[in-house]
C-alpha cells in the first residue's frame, strides 16, 4: 500500500533544497560585495520511525539491528565562511582592509556592531563612517597626539580644519671654524662728546648722574656748550634705531629716564649708569668670563672725562655701526634732539663667523636667531677655544643676548666640549615662555670642526619646529594609526582604528548592511589594536573582496537542483501508487 509518509518525506526534501537554493542565490548575488562572507546550509535527517529496536546477541543467535524508517530531512543550520577574501588595492585613503581575523567596530545609533567591510567615507562632520553611516570606532589622541588606549571614540579625520604649530627644540649645525685666524683682542670702539653737569663744562658726569634732576651740557664743537638734557622735561626718552652689528640692523629700542616703567619703552631708569646697562642689553654686548678663556670685552661705560664709551664685542662680524643720528631724544624740551655725537675710535678684530636661522615658538611664530663664533684662544698643546653668542631681535625683553657659551676643539680640530649648548627666548605673545632650544655642534656627520681654512663657515643644517599648518592628507598604517600630513611638513597621529576578535565568529548574527552583532554563541569581543591578539594587520588604500567561490556555488546549485527534482519525484511516484490503490476499488 502506498504510504502517505513518503509524501511528507519528499516535501521535506523540497523545502530543504529550496532553502539551500536561497543561500546559494544570496552568495552569488554578493559575489562583488565588499568583504562579504559566503554562507552554506547544513542538512540533518529528521527523527526515524522505529519498527524494532533490535535484539541483543544470544547464545544461539547473533542479534538483530533496529528497524527504522527515516521521515525526511531538515535544515540543521547555516555556517558562515569567515576565511579572508582577496585584497584589492583602490588607492582611496579611507579604504582599509583587514588581513587577519579581526572586525572593525562601528556605532549604529548607540549600538555596537561589527563589520569586515572597510569601504569607509568621511561625513560632513569629518567623522569616518561606513557606507550605511555607522561611525567607525577607535582610539583618540591627546593634545600631544599620543594615542589614548582604552576608551573607544568615533574617529575623526578633520582634513582642511585641523591646524598645528610646533615649538622648536633642537638645532643641528655644520661647518668649519678657521683655526688659523687671529685671536680676538678688541671690539669696535665709539666715543661720544663729553657731558657735564654744569654749563661751564667743569664737572664731568658719572654713571651715577641722575638725568631726571640734573641738566646735562656738552660741547657745541665751537668752544661753547649746548644743553643736551633738560631735567625739567620728564619722562624723556632716547630712541635707538638704525644701529647695525656686522651689517645687521638691530631694530628700534626706546629707553625712558623715569623712576617707573613707561608705556612703549623697552627699558627705564634715572641715571646714566642705567642707560649704559640698557645699551649693553640692546646692543648685545658682553664682557663676562665665559669658560676658562673667553671674554668678548663688550661694554658701555662713562669715562673720567664724562664721555660715553661704547665698546663692541670682539670679532669682525660683531663690528658695531653707530651714527649720531641713530640716537634721538623723544621729548627734547630745550635740549638737543641728538645728544650723542659719536666718533669711531677703534675697529673690531678676531676671526669670527655668524649664521642666522629661524626657530618657532609654541604658536608657530617665526623667530630669527643670530649665532656667532669668535676665536678666543689657541692652545700651545693644540686645539682652539671659541666663544659662542646667540642673539635675537625677537626676544621680548631688552636683552639681545639669549645664549653664551665656550666651545673647545682638540688638536685634530674635532669638537671637544661646550660650556653651554642652548639659548632661551622670552615670549610675551601668549606662547610658552621662555622658548628654550638646544644646539648640537657634534651630531655625527653633521659636526662643527676647527681646522685651518681661508675663512670660517657655519650653517644650521636642521631645526625642528614649524609654523601653523593645516591637515591636508592622511593615511592608515598596518597598526591602525591614522597619520595626518600637515601643510607645514609635520606628520602626526590623529587616531587609531580598533579591531574586535571573537572566539567563535560563526556565532555572530547578521544585522544586514554588511554588519554583524554579537550572538549567544559568538563570545565576548576582545577589543585591541591591529596586530595584537591575532586581530590581523590593516592594509590602507585597499579593500577585502568577497570570498564567494563561484565554481563551488554553481556545483552546489546543481546538487540542490538535483535534490529538489529527486524529492519531487518521490512525491510524484507516491501519488501514482495512491492512484493505483484507489483504482482497485472501481
Amino acid at each position: 500500500m502506498a504510504s502517505t509518509t513518503a509524501l511528507f518525506t519528499g516535501l521535506s526534501g523540497l523545502i530543504s533544497n529550496s532553502r539551500r537554493l536561497d543561500v546559494i542565490g544570496n552568495n552569488i548575488s554578493n559575489v562583488n560585495t565588499t568583504a562579504f562572507k559566503s554562507n552554506r546550509m547544513q542538512f540533518t535527517p529528521t527523527f526515524s520511525r522505529n519498527f524494532s529496536l533490535g535484539t541483543a546477541p544470544g547464545s544461539t543467535t547473533g542479534g538483530t539491528n533496529p528497524g527504522q524508517i527515516g521521515l525526511g530531512v531538515t535544515v540543521a543550520g547555516t555556517q558562515r565562511n569567515f576565511n579572508n577574501g582577496a585584497i584589492g588595492a583602490t588607492g582611496v585613503a579611507t579604504d582599509v582592509a583587514i588581513e587577519g581575523d579581526g572586525f572593525f567596530i562601528v556605532d549604529v545609533a548607540g549600538t555596537r556592531h561589527f563589520t569586515r567591510a572597510g569601504n569607509f567615507v568621511r561625513n560632513p562632520s569629518n567623522e569616518l563612517v561606513s557606507q550605511s553611516g555607522a561611525r567607525v570606532m577607535g582610539f583618540g589622541v591627546d593634545d600631544q597626539f599620543n594615542v589614548i588606549e582604552g576608551d573607544l571614540v568615533p574617529l575623526s579625520v578633520p582634513v582642511g580644519t585641523l591646524t598645528l604649530a610646533e615649538a622648536s627644540r633642537n638645532v643641528i649645525f655644520n661647518g668649519n671654524l678657521n683655526a688659523s685666524g687671529s685671536v680676538g683682542t678688541t671690539g669696535s670702539v665709539h666715543t661720544g662728546r663729553a657731558w657735564f653737569s654744569d654749563a661751564a663744562m667743569t664737572i664731568p658726569v658719572t654713571a651715577a648722574t641722575n638725568l631726571t634732576t640734573t641738566d646735562i651740557y656738552m660741547s657745541d664743537g665751537a668752544g661753547g656748550s649746548v644743553l643736551a638734557f633738560d631735567s625739567s622735561v620728564n619722562p624723556k626718552t632716547i630712541t635707538i634705531s638704525g644701529v647695525e652689528k656686522g651689517g645687521k640692523d638691530l631694530g628700534t629700542k626706546t629707553f625712558a629716564f623715569s623712576p617707573t616703567a613707561v608705556t612703549g619703552a623697552d627699558g627705564f631708569g634715572t641715571t646714566l649708569g642705567d642707560y649704559a646697562d640698557f645699551l649693553e642689553d640692546v646692543l648685545g654686548l658682553d664682557n663676562s668670563a665665559v669658560g676658562s678663556g673667553s671674554n668678548l670685552g663688550g661694554n658701555v661705560s662713562i669715562n673720567a672725562g664724562g664721555q660715553l664709551v661704547i665698546t663692541g664685542n670682539e670679532g669682525t662680524v660683531q663690528e658695531l655701526g653707530l651714527e649720531t643720528a641713530d640716537f634721538v631724544v623723544g621729548t627734547p624740551g630745550s635740549g638737543s634732539g641728538q645728544p650723542l655725537v659719536l666718533t669711531k675710535t677703534g675697529a673690531a678684530n678676531g676671526e669670527s663667523v655668524r649664521t642666522s636661522f629661524v626657530v618657532y615658538d609654541s604658536l608657530g611664530t617665526p623667530l630669527t636667531i643670530d649665532l656667532t663664533f669668535t676665536l678666543q684662544q689657541t692652545s700651545a698643546s693644540g686645539g682652539t677655544t671659541w666663544q659662542m653668542v646667540a642673539e635675537s631681535n625677537d626676544n621680548d625683553a631688552a636683552q639681545r643676548l639669549i645664549g653664551l657659551g665656550e666651545v673647545t676643539f682638540d688638536a685634530s680640530g674635532r669638537f671637544q666640549s661646550a660650556s653651554n649648548q642652548s639659548f632661551s627666548v622670552i615670549r610675551t605673545n601668549g606662547a610658552v615662555s621662555p622658548l628654550t632650544v638646544n644646539m648640537d655642534f657634534n651630531s655625527g656627520t653633521d659636526a662643527v670642526s676647527s681646522l685651518t681654512d681661508t675663512a670660517s663657515n657655519l650653517a644650521a643644517v636642521f631645526q625642528d619646529g614649524s609654523p601653523i599648518g593645516t591637515l591636508s592628507n592622511f593615511s592608515i598604517g598596518e597598526d591602525g594609526r591614522i597619520s595626518g600630513s600637515f601643510t607645514n611638513g609635520l606628520t602626526r597621529t590623529i587616531g587609531q582604528i580598533a579591531l574586535a576578535k571573537f572566539s567563535n565568529p560563526e556565532g555572530l548574527v547578521d544585522a544586514g548592511d554588511n554588519l554583524f552583532r554579537t550572538g549567544p554563541n559568538s563570545g565576548t569581543p576582545l577589543v585591541a589594536k591591529p596586530r595584537d591578539f591575532g586581530t590581523g594587520r590593516l592594509v590602507g588604500g585597499a579593500l577585502e573582496l568577497s570570498n564567494v567561490d563561484l565554481s563551488q556555488e554553481f556545483i552546489n546549485m546543481i546538487l540542490a537542483s538535483t535534490g529538489y527534482s529527486a524529492a519531487s519525484r518521490v512525491i510524484t511516484t507516491t501519488d501514482e501508487l495512491i492512484n493505483q490503490l484507489l483504482a482497485l476499488g472501481r
